[in-house]
């Protein structure tokens, strides 16, 4: 009788040590490489969706997009790719580092912001003010943010007027983070970054119009890495869903087939 229950403990932890060795293996996990500019709106989606996949793990790495387009031709292990510049993941494709093709998932915006004056009765020629010493934008030769901040700057031929004022963000993040702190009065960062809770009712902003840059057209990509991974394709595809897109509109993205709100 005792050999029995031995056994029939014996067979109960052979089952449980299976059962324990073998659950992870359905749990999957995703790193997604995104523009600076996606930080709150990627934070929500990621916390939707995650509702809908509660045992895998998404993680965000964050940073400027020209970056994350060298890191991942060097081996970066992200399973998607977000970036502020539909050209990067183009080109990723273009090299052999993409599952997919560059999907559009929206156009960004970008404004004059400061947190510590009304930038509401602003435009850029208020930034030839003697009283502005220190202007921020992010660094145009990586970021796309940056380099329609310097379009923006030569439209209206205030460029070289402004220039000496410039301090650069490596991403939009650290720009908005330069005027926040005082370390410069006045910056040109994303709409996306103003409309967060952090940043919301400090200083106000005035939106740039979209006629002085090229279009701030953003896409994304499933990197040739994760070309089977079910976790990446089912974040893609929940891109397009209706609580994703809400998210995206309130942190003031234009999405594709949408137009811009004044």
């Amino acid at each position: 009788m005792k050999q029995i229950t031995t056994l029939k403990t014996i067979g109960l932890l052979f089952l449980t040590c299976t059962f324990l060795n073998v659950s992870p293996a359905y749990a999957e996990k995703i790193t997604i490489a995104a523009a600076a500019d996606m930080k709150y709106a990627m934070k929500d989606i990621v916390a939707a969706f995650q509702q809908t996949v509660p045992k895998d793990t998404v993680e965000v790495v964050y940073g400027s997009s020209g970056h994350a387009f060298t890191q991942i031709q060097q081996g970066a292990p992200y399973d998607l790719y977000f970036a502020a510049d539909i050209n990067y993941p183009r080109e990723l494709g273009q090299k052999g580092f993409a599952a997919t093709e560059p999907k559009l998932y929206a156009i960004g915006r970008i404004t004059l912001w400061s947190s510590s004056r009304n930038a509401t009765t602003m435009s850029l020629k208020s930034l030839l003010a003697q009283d502005i010493e220190h202007v921020a934008i992010a660094n145009p030769k990586h970021a796309p943010y940056g380099k329609r901040a310097e379009e923006a700057l030569r439209a209206s031929g205030l460029w070289e007027k402004v220039e000496p004022k410039l301090v650069y963000g490596e991403n939009i993040v650290q720009t908005a983070q330069f005027v926040q702190s005082g370390n410069a009065q006045v910056g040109i960062i994303a709409l996306s970054l103003v409309l967060n809770p952090e940043l919301a009712g400090k200083g106000g902003y005035w939106l740039i119009p979209d006629s002085l840059h090229e279009p701030l057209e953003q896409a994304f990509i499933i990197t040739k890495r994760a070309e089977n991974n079910t976790l990446a394709q089912r974040f893609a595809k929940y891109m397009e869903s209706k609580e994703a897109r809400a998210i995206m509109i309130r942190y003031g993205f234009v999405l594709p087939g949408e137009t811009a709100a004044k």
